[in-house]
């Protein structure tokens, strides 16, 4: 059990990390190249790992020219690690860098990204098969009223505060991960058991696993139990890098239309059914009952199927090699109100648009978009680690010093997505998107606060004694 202060120490935390952007375009907007060399710390006992990916940079916009360089200095501190959204650091850098070029070029933020959307995959040549980060823009900035702001830097006011509104893409890795397994058992009550040695770090896994196999099987949502957190169940991926739903869905999807079609085989071979003789590809399953397509009347239950067969019917799937590649993409908008006489920021509105695929459970994503938010806010104006240059001591590992955001500084927080399936996906078209909404999010806000005061303070995080000086 650790102390609060040991939590500074005893185990990883985010890599301090210094970028270097320069980026060329025309006058057009066009970019031409972009050079992102990162340095960021490491321990002197790490392996070579660096934990802040500039895959962002690699993929998010269409450029012809790129240079990334990443490099880690060894120091004497404790050990960091991947912590939500690695990528969050790099498009800070990337989606700040862009925001400069645009108010260079006298351009709309997002007329310039809408005019760099990349159609192609630049890791393996060939065109996004599901990419709609262009509507995320257009949503996005209709959403937020974003035509209505003035593109002047300080030129909003309301009294004495001064009002800014910013913007940035959203990108994060969902797949290329090592496949799950996953088993279904259809028991004689009509109901189904599922299990997969995954676990539910708070993001739903419980109840999207129950949809999914509750859609695929057929069944009511309260006649399927998703079992998981065991080592005795079919073995599941890490929950990491957003890949549970593209990893741990995909293989029930598979167990669960094995079981599907195994249950229609038992159904139109007993003569006691009355979908006895039916071709199986005429039978469909829902609300626990299975019927001819074209003569809905004409159906049997699930439960009376398996009554009549005595026994369970189980269905399993080993883990595929890798799942499919896949990018979750969006854009966050971010209003904030600040006093120049204090420097004190007051985050007042922030709105995402986004592409996950098909969005299976729209109460769960709306949650990793408010906690996504909510450390947003944190990591860009409040949150920061001291060290002590002469002795490596960590000197702030307390609440009072190292400052969290709490509900009063949390504002009306507004969620759109796209709803579009992926189709590379076998989770029923829905992409990996837990950990997407974090990254971007924090240059929504620095991009806010330059359009409220003119200047661009590239430190976080953005604290008041920076606003007072002027970014200096």
């Amino acid at each position: 059990m650790l102390t609060r202060a040991h939590t500074y120490t005893a185990h990883g935390h985010r890599a301090e990390g210094h970028q270097r952007l320069r980026i060329g375009a025309k006058r057009d907007g066009t970019i031409t190249a972009i050079d992102h060399d990162s340095t960021q710390q490491t321990s002197r006992t790490e392996k070579d790992s660096l934990y802040n990916h500039s895959t962002a940079t690699r993929l998010l916009h269409a450029c012809p020219n790129l240079h990334i360089a990443q490099r880690a200095v060894r120091l004497d501190l404790p050990v960091p690690a991947y912590i939500r959204a690695p990528e969050a650091m790099a498009s800070h850098g990337l989606e700040s860098a862009l925001d400069e070029l645009a108010y260079a070029l006298d351009m709309d933020p997002v007329e310039l990204r809408l005019r760099n959307h990349a159609s192609v995959n630049y890791d393996t040549g060939k065109p996004w098969v599901s990419k709609r980060l262009d509507e995320c823009y257009r949503h996005g900035a209709a959403a937020f009223g974003w035509s209505e702001r003035d593109p002047r830097p300080g030129a909003m006011r309301d009294g004495d505060t001064l009002i800014g509104s910013g913007m940035a893409a959203i990108a994060h890795s969902a797949g290329g991960i090592p496949g799950s397994a996953a088993r279904v058992e259809l028991t004689t009550q009509g109901k189904a058991i599922v299990q997969s040695a995954t676990h539910d770090l708070g993001t739903g896994t419980y109840t999207v696993m129950s949809q999914v196999a509750a859609q695929v099987l057929g069944l009511k949502l309260a006649d399927v139990d998703f079992q998981l957190g065991d080592t005795a169940y079919p073995s599941a991926s890490m929950s990491g890098a957003s890949s549970t739903v593209p990893s741990v869905g995909a293989a029930v999807n598979r167990a669960c239309t094995q079981a599907r079609k195994d249950l229609i085989d038992l159904t139109v071979a007993d003569e006691r059914s009355p979908l006895h003789g039916v071709p199986a590809d005429r039978i469909s399953a829902e609300g626990g009952e299975l019927y001819v397509t074209d003569l809905p009347r004409r159906r049997d239950s699930v439960r009376a199927v398996l009554t009549r067969h005595g026994k369970p019917l189980k269905a399993g799937v080993e883990p595929a090699p890798e799942t499919p590649a896949q990018y979750a993409t969006g854009a966050v908008f971010a209003e904030v109100r600040v006093d120049p006489r204090l420097g004190r920021v007051r985050v007042t509105r922030m709105l995402g648009a986004f592409d996950p695929g098909r969005v299976l459970n729209r109460r769960t994503l709306r949650s990793q978009v408010i906690g996504s938010f909510v450390w947003a806010v944190g990591f860009t104006l409040t949150e920061h680690t001291l060290v002590d240059p002469h002795l490596g001591r960590i000197v702030n590992p307390n609440l009072s010093g190292y400052l969290l955001p709490v509900n009063a500084d949390i504002p009306e927080i507004q969620a759109l997505f796209v709803d579009k399936p992926d189709p590379t996906s076998e989770a029923l078209g829905a992409r990996g998107f837990g950990q997407a909404p974090m990254c971007g999010a924090t240059a929504a806000i620095g991009n806010a606060v330059h359009h409220a005061t003119g200047h661009r303070i590239r430190d976080l995080p953005i604290t008041q004694d920076k606003i007072i000086r002027g970014g200096r």
